[in-house]
């Protein structure tokens, strides 16, 4: 396996998308992956690039200086108080920078309304080249394979897929053999990254979320079966380094710590698969 990796957004989320593509660039990235949705989150920037026609600019500036892809956009959730139709100009820009993929997860209960918006979605990336891979997350109202498979066995449209994180995977105590369920034309990329060996209970938020937004593990350094997760995807897959660690990125840097993400998962990669 030889594949291309991504640095999330998430990893290095406090660095506007231009900072993030030179980051990429110097640290030996293949691509960015990067959150033009605003997701208005306490404490959080927002970087709506539909919006800052500057920001935008910057970013143009970015790619074009590095020759860095941008391989998705995120994060298009389906809520009970948005319509996803508020996306569009996010999708957009997103196929303006060449993006290929748009990720999105469900955090509403009501089976009804995430079913028809995420048919919706999918139909709204249709024109712009767009694949809408749905990730489940431990903390949100889809979170297990088995659910996400549900979903997109639904659609009549083929811009589908699914993402799988490793932290989630883990956590959501997936069994690795349920993705031999999954076409292997939806695996389009992984969130690479590894897990603390304990795994709180599902009505833990608190816990579950500081985890996934603050302190993710190096591969290698954790208890997920990365090996095995990976050993179920295409040669070609691409991995998108989503491995936020607030105290690391404060003592190292961003840039740095950026770094030895990519640097532990290529060894990781080496050594196991």
């Amino acid at each position: 396996m030889n594949p291309k990796f991504s640095l999330a957004h998430l990893t290095a989320l406090k660095c506007p998308p231009p900072e993030l593509i030179y980051i990429a660039k110097m640290c030996g990235y293949d691509y960015a992956s990067l959150r033009p949705i605003g997701m208005h989150l306490p404490g959080e920037p927002d970087y709506v690039l539909a919006e800052d026609q500057e920001l935008l600019r910057q970013t143009k500036q970015a790619l074009s200086d590095t020759g860095i892809g941008i391989h998705d956009i995120e994060l298009a959730r389906i809520l009970d108080d948005v319509d996803v139709r508020s996306y569009e100009p996010s999708l957009e820009v997103g196929a303006e920078l060449g993006a290929k993929s748009i990720l999105s997860s469900i955090w509403t209960k009501d089976k009804s309304r995430y079913m028809e918006q995420f048919s919706m979605l999918v139909e709204l990336a249709k024109p712009y080249g767009l694949t809408v891979d749905l990730e489940f997350v431990t903390w949100a109202s889809v979170y297990d394979l088995k659910t996400v498979m549900e979903v997109l066995r639904a659609q009549t449209e083929t811009n589908i897929g699914v993402m799988i994180d490793v932290l989630h995977f883990y956590r959501s105590q997936v069994n690795v053999d349920e993705l031999d369920e999954v076409p292997r034309e939806w695996l389009h990329f992984v969130h690479l990254n590894d897990a603390p060996k304990e795994i709180p209970a599902l009505s833990d938020t608190k816990e579950l979320t500081f985890t996934g937004r603050h302190a993710r593990l190096y591969p290698g350094e954790g208890y997920a079966d990365i090996a095995g997760i990976m050993a179920k995807m295409p040669e070609d897959i691409v991995c998108s380094i989503e491995l936020p660690h607030s105290e690391r990125s404060k003592v190292l840097g961003f840039a740095e710590h950026s770094r030895r993400c990519l640097e532990t998962s290529k060894a990781y990669f080496a050594k196991h698969i």
